[in-house]
């Protein structure tokens, strides 16, 4: 029996819900429009914007639903939250980094981190990380961690090099 999705993220757009469904799901393999709801006419005095442009669009990451809003300004992304992705080798922590970074601020980037073109902040992490500051050796945990705060992206081999105790971080 297929599971059912309780809960969905939100995510508020002034008007770029639509566009930015569209970039998610051309980044990531496994993934949709599901649907697209359109303003009408009605609540025009309220919502003031045009008949027929998006007001929802839900969509879905691998087996994740998120849905789109144009909001409106009235809110913006902090870095409060994020999207962490879970890599599985330097190759994809590269494509995933590449494509999201994409016009988005490169003041905003650090140990993973970055902030896409719509100002949502991903963490771009190879899954070995977690192995590494999980392992419970402190001196390796603290040589990776050390590495890992001198990176904008994470190369992987940079930090196997640091938590091994071969090298100190780039």
């Amino acid at each position: 029996m297929a599971s059912v999705q309780t809960i969905t993220p939100c995510l508020w757009f002034d008007g770029q819900a639509e566009e930015a469904a569209q970039f998610y799901v051309s980044i990531f393999d496994d993934s949709e429009i599901l649907s697209v709801t359109r303003f009408g006419k009605a609540g025009f005095e309220h919502h003031g914007r045009p008949e027929g442009s998006a007001m929802t669009v839900t969509y879905r990451i691998a087996d994740q639903r998120f849905t789109a809003l144009n909001g409106g300004p009235n809110f913006r992304f902090t870095e409060a939250v994020s999207f962490v992705v879970r890599c599985d080798s330097q190759a994809e922590v590269d494509r995933f980094w590449a494509a999201l970074a994409d016009g988005g601020d490169p003041d905003a980037q650090a140990c993973g981190w970055l902030k896409d073109r719509f100002g949502l902040s991903w963490q771009i992490v190879p899954g070995e990380l977690f192995t590494m500051l999980e392992c419970g050796e402190s001196d390796r945990t603290e040589r990776a961690m050390a590495a890992l705060m001198t990176m904008k992206k994470i190369d992987l081999a940079a930090l196997r090099r640091a938590y091994e105790g071969a090298g100190a971080p780039n």
